[in-house]
């Protein structure tokens, strides 16, 4: 409990808001006879009706949150972007579909970046189920570029069949995982148990959907103890979008890996954490409901669930790379003098986005698609899909 001396205490409030998640989750586990997977876990933390993180009133997102995404740091994203998104249209339909649009700041800097260079799509969908962000993605709409609000619907859920641009700007990450422990050479799942009427860790079997996902996982002998994560989530998440997708692509951004660094040795206790109020800890089981829960991305099995649904792998590469082929760089140049200060403080926004020691290289874009009959611009160098 080291790293809990080190966050900020919750208010009455929030202490209110996160018992009244605590007790929805011993009622879970309870209900289900003392033990619960971490995937569902993660899944009621985050995304219960209300109590949940993700569906709660509390702000998450900029300074004032708990974390920063890349539409924040610099308008500079959504205009590269632009880039290839107006390319996919192009190849496919003029629509584009956001999935967790955050703050609505990708969408505000997207639709201005497209509408600047007469590339604007027919509707631009927001597939988000927080109601609370919907109101704030709605309020940045009408702020930044309230003549452009019509174009903008609200969804419920995936439509039935697509044409067009997906983007997916830090969705993988919070998708719920089952966490794995491999002790030995023999693999177990970690769920949550209670303990003195509070969530803890507790080991159980493989189940066979389980054991046959971690048996591919290049894990096996590499040390005595090792404990991971598998997304069963994102690969259902794929194969639904493969079944709506007629022509099109789909553009994943968020931190991650290959398998082959994802499983590293090295990399033994895991990639899951929290985010709260900007400081990223381990201490899963303190405060549900108010902290934001991620795992990093394997993107080899995020590919691999592509080829299984009959989508194309169109391109994978690191943040910097894709960025800089979609003219990021050139994006810079037009903020005016190199010595001016908007200039400047473009420039180190930009360092943020594109630094290799910051999200440049932790941070992948990936692209799926179906017919899509050209390369595509954010890969057309720095492609890393051989290391797939």
């Amino acid at each position: 409990m080291k790293e809990l001396n080190q966050l900020p205490m919750p208010g009455p409030d929030a202490l209110a808001h996160s018992n009244a998640m605590l007790q929805r989750l011993r009622d879970e586990i309870e209900a289900a006879g003392g033990w619960i997977s971490f995937a569902r876990y993660m899944e009621l933390a985050l995304y219960t009706p209300g109590l949940g993180y993700y569906s709660g009133g509390s702000r998450k997102f900029g300074e004032d949150g708990d974390f920063i995404t890349a539409p924040e740091i610099s308008p500079l994203f959504g205009q590269a972007l632009a880039v290839q998104v107006a390319q996919i249209m192009r190849l496919s339909a003029r629509h584009v579909i956001e999935v967790g649009a955050g703050t609505g700041a990708l969408a505000a800097d997207l639709l201005l970046a497209l509408e600047a260079s007469d590339r604007l799509p027919d509707h631009y969908d927001v597939l988000e189920l927080s109601g609370e962000l919907r109101q704030r993605q709605a309020q940045t709409l009408q702020a930044r570029a309230p003549h452009l609000l019509e174009r903008v619907r609200w969804l419920d859920a995936l439509p039935g069949t697509f044409e067009g641009c997906v983007i997916a700007n830090e969705v993988l990450d919070v998708m719920p995982v089952h966490c794995l422990a491999w002790r030995d050479g023999v693999c177990m799942e970690r769920g949550v148990s209670l303990e003195a009427d509070q969530p803890a860790w507790a080991e159980r079997p493989l189940e066979t959907h389980l054991q046959a996902a971690a048996q591919t996982l290049p894990v096996a002998g590499q040390v005595s103890e090792y404990v991971s994560e598998i997304c069963l989530t994102s690969r259902a998440w794929i194969g639904e979008w493969a079944r709506s997708l007629q022509r099109g692509a789909l553009l994943l951004i968020d931190y991650g890996y290959p398998a082959a660094e994802y499983y590293l040795p090295t990399r033994s206790s895991g990639t899951l954490q929290c985010y709260y109020r900007h400081r990223a800890h381990t201490e899963f089981f303190i405060w549900p409901g108010l902290n934001d829960i991620t795992a990093f991305v394997d993107f080899s099995a995020t590919a691999e669930a592509a080829f299984d649904a009959g989508l194309d792998v169109l391109g994978y590469t690191n943040q910097t790379s894709f960025l800089i082929n979609c003219g990021v760089l050139q994006l810079l140049e037009g903020r005016g003098r190199s010595d001016s200060a908007e200039y400047l403080r473009a420039a180190r926004a930009l360092q943020r986005l594109v630094g290799p020691h910051e999200m440049g290289e932790l941070f992948k874009v990936m692209a799926l698609g179906r017919e899509i009959g050209e390369p595509l611009l954010g890969f057309a160098r720095g492609d890393r899909t051989h290391a797939l």
